[in-house]
């Protein structure tokens, strides 16, 4: 690797450095890097599968059967960070996402999108896996709702100008699919590159266990991410498929209505960082799933009722809102994780947070064909199981105070 990458700082001394190269520099350019491939590809892809592909609901929903095995797989990081650092994981894993999101519009059959679509989620799940424990272990606890709340709007910002691009060179500058995703693929992957020659690597205070592990006191924290990962891949599945589908939305239009969400992120990611960190988890989540549970039943309404597309895309821009606060989720488990523990929790959650995604989208295609409102009652019946889930978060999580009842039972044994 390169000369930088080798040498290794402790994260206690790295205040030493010049700014640019910090461990919270390096999270900000990683969340700068990531959306440019991934969100490009989620925005051209229902028009790329259905115009080229010639893709239906069914269809679709195998897609994305198929990109999130890669996520209920994810408990593979813990064994190759038994190899390689997670720092230099999470690098590489970029790196293949980008590489993956250049060459897709070269494989326009449903094995060639398949096969690409793989690869890129085999970078996107673990790159997401690394990243989410480097971030838990880099930032303070009392800082990390305010910088997390930061990285979400850095994220958004870097997406923005892709999106700009987009919109407004489309249609004028005839592009094609080819070109898009070959060059917000192509600086993905030469951002990843940069940060491997930028960066040192970071050692942080406490050593990650690098095995398997399953903790009876983290359960309230599994059960919330198994039904957050059901209810995602309900509204990254069939959300943006119906805006192509039922109201016939354009690339340049769908693209759109991602620079909204983008904008909406920006500006309101960082207050909800600051509203968790003065509210605390459980009122923040508690208001993301009881709006959650709004959106679902009027997407619903939208089939049952015949509702118009000004509400449509209205809904999904507050969605996407609301799934912002889903950073409370990262700032629970912190504060009631032992150190050691995050590395490998974070590989098991995210399995955890995928296990609905193996099957989910590939079921509720073939019930999208039959009654696609349904879809969406079910996720507000998912986002109600979560809301009541949640009112059993404390106050002020901690070790020993991971749920309400913690005080009027033994403490479950750590091991």
């Amino acid at each position: 690797m390169a000369r930088l990458m080798i040498r290794c700082v402790p994260l206690s001394t790295s205040r030493e450095l010049p700014l640019w190269q910090r461990p919270v520099t390096l999270l900000f350019l990683m969340a700068a890097a990531m959306p440019v491939a991934f969100a490009t590809w989620s925005a051209l892809l229902n028009n790329f599968v259905i115009e080229v592909a010639g893709f239906d609901g069914s269809d679709i929903g195998w897609l994305h059967t198929v990109r999130e095995i890669p996520g209920f797989l994810a408990v593979g990081v813990i064994a190759l960070i038994m190899l390689m650092h997670e720092q230099v994981l999470g690098l590489v894993a970029l790196l293949l996402l980008g590489v993956a999101t250049a060459v897709t519009a070269y494989f326009p059959s449903m094995a060639g999108i398949l096969t690409v679509t793989m690869l890129s989620s085999i970078g996107f799940h673990y790159y997401e896996t690394v990243n989410q424990s480097l971030q838990l272990q880099w930032m303070p606890k009392d800082q990390a709702p305010r910088i997390l709340g930061l990285l979400l709007a850095a994220g958004s910002a870097a997406t923005l100008l892709a999106y700009g691009a987009i919109v407004l060179t489309w249609e004028a500058l005839g592009l094609s699919y080819p070109h898009v995703y070959l060059i917000a693929g192509g600086i993905t992957a030469a951002l990843a590159v940069l940060a491997m020659q930028a960066y040192p690597r970071f050692e942080a205070p406490d050593p990650q266990i690098k095995k398997l592990i399953l903790r009876r006191r983290y359960w309230l924290y599994y059960v919330l991410q198994f039904l957050s990962g059901a209810r995602r891949q309900i509204f990254v599945v069939f959300a943006g498929f119906m805006m192509v589908e039922r109201f016939g939305f354009q690339v340049h239009e769908v693209t759109a209505l991602f620079l909204i969400n983008l904008v909406a992120n920006m500006v309101f990611a960082p207050v909800m960082g600051r509203a968790v960190g003065r509210f605390g988890e459980r009122a923040t989540l508690l208001f993301e799933y009881a709006g959650l549970i709004a959106v679902f039943l009027a997407y619903g309404g939208i089939y049952y009722f015949g509702w118009g597309v000004l509400l449509a895309a209205s809904l999904y821009v507050i969605d996407h809102m609301f799934f912002a606060l889903a950073l409370a989720l990262k700032t629970y488990f912190q504060k009631i994780a032992d150190p050691r523990d995050i590395a490998p929790t974070a590989a098991v959650a995210f399995t955890i947070n995928h296990i609905a995604a193996v099957f989910l989208p590939a079921g509720l295609g073939y019930l999208w064909l039959i009654s696609p409102g349904a879809v969406f009652v079910g996720a507000a019946g998912i986002a109600t199981a979560s809301f009541l889930l949640a009112l059993l978060i404390p106050r002020h999580p901690a070790p020993g105070n991971e749920t309400v009842f913690s005080g009027y039972i033994a403490a479950a044994p750590a091991e």
